[in-house]
């Protein structure tokens, strides 16, 4: 092999390792940034190839899709100082990767810990801010939406990263509050059942003083629709025995003798003591006379 050969198989060597030098390619899940001399000069490089100036120019990549922080469990104080074990996790990306690598040197340890910092500050305020009832019931859902709006105020501005989510995966209460937090409970629900049997007693006394008085209401349109039939009956009555009378005087006194006689001795037990000539026995005097 001549010196002129083997100084061009170098100067090809050489050529190559330029040209691989100065080439990089951005993935579509990562962010970069490029350096000259340890100083960023080209922000958020966009997915592709790019060229670079070797031996000048580094570039650092960083993971731009959605990353999982897993928080150790952690004890919170609520308003009422009732302590609980909470478990969560926070879901962050990138969102300026200059502002990121002065923050964390581009380091995903140092950006976990320190949002890790920011998730449990508050998370201690938001606790804080809630009694018990609140955070364990209906609240949750309200609590991680004001923390997420919260940490992203701070943590864009200082760590160039985006809180996408932030979710409790477990509440646990303390053997010592968990005893305090049944009894109440079961207090609620004593109160509430007195409340349900207390309503529900006084809507039975209603429906029955109500039904009590539709009775009394219908009794007395009974009895005064009695009463008009009865009087109408007792008109018609006396109407008839009045034209009976007009027309025979005579038999209208006869036939009411005859009722009298009936009634006074129908039952056959009755003793009466009246003179024969009374005018009670008119009638039979002059039967017995024919």
């Amino acid at each position: 092999m001549t010196s002129r050969t083997l100084l061009s198989l170098v100067g090809l060597f050489v050529a190559l390792l330029i040209a691989s030098s100065s080439i990089f390619v951005v993935k579509e899940t990562e962010r970069a940034i490029m350096l000259r001399f340890g100083e960023v000069v080209q922000f958020d490089i966009k997915p592709g190839l790019h060229f670079k100036i070797p031996f000048v120019n580094t570039v650092r990549k960083f993971d731009a899709r959605v990353l999982t922080l897993d928080a150790r469990p952690q004890r919170y104080l609520t308003m009422e100082k009732k302590g609980l074990i909470v478990d969560s996790f926070v879901k962050w990306r990138i969102q300026n990767v200059a502002d990121y690598y002065t923050a964390t040197s581009g380091i995903e340890n140092t950006a976990a810990k320190l949002l890790a910092s920011r998730v449990d500050t508050g998370l201690r305020n938001q606790f804080g801010e809630r009694t018990l009832t609140e955070v364990v019931s209906g609240e949750r859902d309200e609590l991680m939406n004001e923390l997420r709006e919260e940490l992203n105020m701070v943590v864009i501005a200082d760590m160039g990263i985006e809180v996408v989510d932030v979710r409790v995966k477990r509440i646990d209460l303390p053997q010592e509050v968990s005893q305090s937090v049944y009894d109440r409970m079961r207090t609620e629900r004593e109160r509430e059942a007195r409340e349900l049997r207390s309503e529900g007693k006084e809507k039975a006394e209603g429906i029955r003083a109500d039904a009590d008085r539709q009775r009394t209401v219908i009794m007395a349109n009974a009895y005064r629709e009695a009463e008009l039939i009865r009087g109408d009956g007792d008109a018609v009555a006396a109407a008839t025995y009045a034209e009976s009378y007009n027309e025979d005087p005579e038999f209208y006194s006869f036939y009411r003798s005859l009722d009298a006689y009936r009634k006074t001795f129908g039952n056959g037990g009755d003793i009466m003591l009246v003179e024969p000539d009374s005018e009670f026995f008119k009638y039979l005097g002059q039967s017995q006379a024919k």
